[in-house]
């Protein structure tokens, strides 16, 4: 079936160092939490929290990143991978994404698809905009 959903994203903590190979070059861990500002509630009932943890790779603001996210429901939990790019001239990050475990009701769940990532209004808050398919 296929699902769209889109989450506010606040960084919780940012490690950056310096590559000091060329000018600009970091390194960064970011840790983020979500919260739904549209989503379906499924099988595994309401949303309860999501947790990510992404490494950025950039050169002047554009890279690639990938990481790990936990999205727990009432009744279950999924956890993803993802891979993308970011480009520092539209601050927007595209990818893809997919489950590699699932919990409780969402034990047997299979998906994947993609994803953008775009600044929000406040500082450290970014919006995250998912579309993909799942199969339980």
């Amino acid at each position: 079936m296929k699902r769209k959903a889109t989450y506010r994203l606040l960084v919780t903590r940012r490690e950056m160092l310096y590559v000091h190979d060329e000018f600009d070059h970091t390194l960064m861990l970011v840790e983020m939490e979500g919260e739904p500002i549209e989503y379906q509630v499924g099988i595994a009932g309401k949303f309860v929290s999501r947790r990510s943890v992404t490494f950025h790779d950039r050169v002047r603001g554009t890279g690639s990143m990938q990481g790990y996210a936990v999205t727990t429901f009432e009744e279950g939990s999924i956890y993803s991978s993802f891979k993308g790019h970011r480009d520092a001239e539209t601050k927007i990050t595209k990818g893809t994404w997919e489950i590699y475990k699932g919990i409780g009701k969402l034990a047997s769940i299979k998906g994947s698809g993609e994803f953008t990532v775009k600044p929000g209004d406040k500082p450290r808050e970014f919006i995250l905009e998912i579309d993909g398919e799942y199969e339980l």
